[in-house]
Formats: structure tokens, sequence, C-alpha cells
């Protein structure tokens, strides 16, 4: 298994504080997925906008047939999280 380096939330400041508090806010906890990204807040902040887009922006799918898609997709790369 791979090692990345990532910054906990406990030691969190500034721009990367203020992303793991809205992610707390979104689903009590911060998953690895953000945490991997830690090291640069600003790509954290780009991937959270883009992953709303996706998900809640406009679409021809509806809410629930883009978590289908997003946890099928994991389940072929065997990314179980």
């Amino acid at each position: 298994m791979a090692w990345i380096k990532v910054v906990e939330p406990e030691q969190a400041t500034g721009e990367l504080k203020t992303q793991y508090d809205a992610a707390v806010d979104r689903a009590g906890k911060v998953f690895n997925i953000l945490k991997v990204q830690s090291l640069n807040p600003l790509a954290l902040e780009a991937s959270m906008q883009m992953y709303h887009a996706t998900m809640y922006g406009p679409s021809g799918l509806s809410r629930a047939e883009r978590e289908m898609m997003a946890t099928v997709v994991s389940w072929a790369n065997r990314c179980f999280y």
C-alpha cells in the first residue's frame, strides 16, 4: 500500500481548515479522499468545486443515478471507502 503524507484535521490551518470544516459539516468527518489532497488546499478546493458541479449541477441524470454511477466506478476500480 502506498504512503502519502497528509495533514490531519487537528493540524489544519488557514484554507485547509476551512475545507476540512466544510467536510465535517457535510459528512461528519474528513474522508481520506480529501486528506490526500491536503498538501495543496487550492487543488482540494478546485476538486470539491468539480465534485459539486458534477453531483449537484444541471444534468439529465438524477442525484440517485449520479451516486449509483460513482458507486459502480469505485467498485470497478476496487476503491472501497
